[in-house]
């Protein structure tokens, strides 16, 4: 009877073991974790094809210069941008937050301006007719600003003054010499008046420039107009 007893026993399974319990969770938990990556993969191969079909359309529409995508998750706007890329189209996100964030694709040679780049990182809505109307507004103040200047030329203030600037270089007396005749120039700043007027060569106001320093300093000229005279 016990010999009976034993072999009955013997012959059934023996009860699982703590170990084999967690290999046994540790596979499940496998096979799920494999079928939502595969499950995921197929949602953005899926995603990825049907913004090919979006973007070789928008590509094919000649009245489309832009395309405007709702906010998505960064994984999928990394798609789009792809996607664009590779379609030759340019793209920029927009939005604060990661959760608002939203794309816009520009076709090449209909590229945005920094003015409606900057719109739309304001969160602001572009309206193409209103920027032109606003720029043809600041042309034409800026050409009554110069028609202004042209007619006051009093009104100029040059940017820097000669005799500030130049005083450390040839010191502050002769500067202050140098200042008595100048008149405001729009584009050049302080400039002697008689300048203007002046149509020696460089070489020959070098020149003359050099000769007034030596008879200051008291060292001979050589001048060689004067030289030809001494032979």
């Amino acid at each position: 009877m016990a010999d009976l007893l034993g072999s009955i026993l013997g012959s059934m399974e023996k009860p699982p073991s703590v170990g084999d319990k967690e290999k046994k969770q540790a596979q499940e938990r496998k096979k799920r974790l494999e079928k939502l990556q595969t499950e995921d993969k197929k949602k953005k191969n899926e995603f990825r094809e049907k913004i090919e079909k979006e973007i070789n359309k928008f590509i094919n529409d000649g009245s489309r210069t832009r395309l405007r995508y709702e906010p998505m998750e960064r994984i999928l706007r990394s798609i789009v941008h792809d996607v664009a890329e590779v379609a030759g189209l340019t793209s920029f996100s927009f939005g604060e937050t990661d959760d608002n964030r939203f794309i816009i694709l520009f076709k090449k040679e209909y590229a945005p301006t920094d003015d409606e780049l900057d719109a739309y990182r304001r969160g602001e809505t572009w309206d193409a007719e209103k920027a032109k109307e606003l720029a043809r507004q600041k042309l034409l103040a800026e050409e009554d600003e110069r028609r202004h200047q042209a007619s006051n030329p009093q009104d100029f203030t040059p940017a820097s003054n000669y005799r500030d600037k130049y005083k450390d270089i040839i010191g502050e007396e002769s500067a202050k010499e140098g200042a008595k005749n100048l008149t405001p120039n729009k584009q050049f700043g302080n400039v002697p008046s008689e300048n203007k007027m002046d149509k020696r060569s460089v070489e020959e106001t070098l020149d003359a420039i050099r000769q007034k320093k030596k008879q200051k300093t008291g060292q001979p000229s050589t001048d060689p107009a004067s030289t030809s005279q001494d032979r």
